[in-house]
């Protein structure tokens, strides 16, 4: 058994401790960006320049082999390369893949609107090919729109038909409406709704392994997290944020009760991902607060001469809305 497979077993017997919060890198972004997804290598000497594909692949080889993350969400393209490299040889490191695309997530593609359009789901992945594991996402996006939710449940039930046969797992992305301009409190409990409505003719063979959901505020993750002991929670790391932000939403996730966090642009732009990752798994175990995460954080960027994009006042704020009323300390 893999780190993941104990984790979730001890949160489904109810005895989760904070060392089995689950951890997850998603660095999938190739499905709805193009050359961006690569992120930033801050390490070279002067201005951080983009990463090429091969470097983002050895790059992501380097977090596999820290084996600190429990799960590294990539699309099937680029398993294929990681798994050609043995990356995953000799660690508990799960594979997952992106086993559906949502139009609302194309926001980076260059001069591209579709962010700004009622999301669509589709599939580039087929079951035919072999996917180099049985784990993948399924994402969807709720509008508030009978006909555009109605397609997408439908698209839902073919998904789910086809994994079964094919012996797939999956877990299930519920995004934000993207159109309806929702304020968090109301997004939040439109999206829980959802969720369970969607779940409720599905039976235990086909359920999701967990959920993965946008952070809207402590009240609407607790509620989730506390009506169906059935279902594990995560949360999506969302924009990038400050470094306090990062830490800060592993904490509170948690604290409100999710088990898992997946995180993927709050990584892959940060000056030192592999540091970043050691101290969101000290903070989800309790070793440190998510302020002290930040200074410490600084200190490892100072000690390996890498330039910090903020300051560490300015590093050490909370910017995310949705993260104000759960901190316990606010101050820079």
């Amino acid at each position: 058994m893999l780190r993941l497979d104990h984790k979730l077993a001890s949160i489904r017997e109810g005895n989760f401790r904070p060392t089995d919060f689950v951890i997850a890198d998603a660095k999938d972004g190739d499905m709805g960006s193009g050359v961006a997804y690569t992120g930033l290598d801050h390490t070279l000497p002067g201005r951080p320049r983009r990463r090429s594909r091969q470097e983002f692949i050895a790059h992501t080889e380097a977090i596999i082999r820290q084996d600190i993350v429990d799960i590294m969400l990539v699309s099937a393209s680029n398993l294929e390369l990681l798994q050609a490299r043995g990356a995953f040889d000799g660690t508990s490191v799960k594979p997952a893949i992106r086993a559906n695309d949502t139009t609302d997530t194309w926001g980076g593609i260059r001069h591209g609107v579709y962010a700004s359009l009622p999301s669509k789901p589709f599939r580039t992945l087929r079951f035919y090919r072999a996917t180099a594991t049985d784990l993948g996402l399924y994402s969807i996006t709720f509008l508030n729109d009978r006909d555009a939710d109605a397609a997408a449940l439908d698209a839902f039930a073919v998904f789910r038909a086809e994994a079964a046969a094919a012996g797939f797992k999956y877990f299930y992305e519920v995004f934000n409406p993207n159109v309806t301009g929702l304020v968090p409190q109301k997004a939040g409990e439109f999206v829980n709704d959802c969720i369970l409505r969607s779940l409720a003719g599905v039976t235990k063979a086909d359920r999701p392994q967990f959920l993965k959901v946008t952070f809207n505020g402590p009240r609407a993750l607790e509620e989730l997290a506390s009506f169906d002991s059935e279902l594990i929670v995560g949360v999506l790391g969302g924009a990038a944020g400050t470094t306090r932000d990062t830490f800060e939403l592993i904490a509170q996730a948690q604290r409100f009760g999710a088990r898992v966090a997946l995180f993927g642009r709050k990584i892959n732009v940060a000056e030192a991902p592999l540091e970043l990752i050691r101290l969101m798994r000290a903070v989800a175990d309790g070793d440190v607060t998510p302020r002290e995460a930040v200074r410490a954080y600084h200190e490892a960027l100072k000690a390996a001469k890498i330039a910090p994009v903020r300051s560490f006042e300015d590093d050490a704020c909370i910017t995310e809305y949705a993260l104000f009323s759960g901190a316990l300390d606010q101050a820079a």
